[in-house]
């Protein structure tokens, strides 16, 4: 499978990735949405099984135009997405930059950045996108991570697969600022404002069985 082309600086929008509410946080801006798909590594999946909804947490990376996802080959998503008509998803990544505290506590809401993705998940076979893919995925969660690490066996690969699914369907929505208080509301005595929420990394902690000569890389101690 090759990645569709870029069709100039936004996605087209469609009946599935306009929202039927607060329109103006909305963007189909290509850069904005790749900006906040690379800032994460973790997404959430769904698609319908057995006539339910499933959504399940899982990682992802980007290249180029196309997202890919691995699991085992005994998944349920990823056997149907082996199918010749793949399997009809909706993932989902959002990043949470603040908690907005109104004086009313209707108004209460976050300051965030989200991607929403529909489309068709399939399976990947060709053996050098299935590579480019893995590596994509251990470098998005660690970048210098892919080159210090035993690469995949024949066994673990046989029992891994990979899907794709292509940036066609795409919106983001972003909420930013400060609360939306009533203008009646501005002269009660409660705090307002936003609360800032950022990811941070604490120490890497070495494995028990570590052998002592093995130092801790560089790429963990600067992150």
């Amino acid at each position: 499978m090759s990645s569709p082309p870029p069709t100039g600086n936004a996605y087209a929008a469609t009946d599935r990735t306009v929202p039927t509410r607060i329109r103006r946080h909305a963007s189909y801006d290509r850069d904005l949405v790749h900006a906040i798909l690379d800032a994460d590594y973790l997404c959430h999946l769904g698609f319908v099984r057995d006539g339910a909804p499933v959504v399940l947490p899982t990682l992802y990376a980007r290249v180029a135009e196309r997202l890919y996802m691995h699991g085992s080959v005994g998944s349920r998503p990823l056997r149907c997405a082996g199918e010749d008509t793949g399997i009809a998803v909706c993932l989902t990544v959002t990043h949470v930059d603040g908690l907005v505290l109104a004086r009313s506590a209707i108004h209460h809401a976050i300051n965030y950045r989200s991607v929403v993705v529909h489309g068709v998940a399939r399976q990947v076979t060709d053996p050098a996108e299935r590579s480019t893919a893995l590596n994509a995925l251990i470098e998005n969660i660690v970048p210098g991570r892919a080159a210090d690490s035993r690469p995949a066996n024949a066994k673990e690969l046989a029992a891994t697969a990979v899907v794709a699914l292509d940036l066609d369907e795409v919106c983001a929505k972003v909420r930013t600022g400060d609360p939306n208080d009533e203008p009646e509301d501005l002269a009660l005595p409660h705090w307002a404002g936003v609360l800032p929420v950022q990811r941070t990394y604490g120490t890497p902690m070495p494995a028990g069985d570590l052998d002592p000569p093995v130092t801790t890389p560089g790429y963990l101690t600067q992150r």
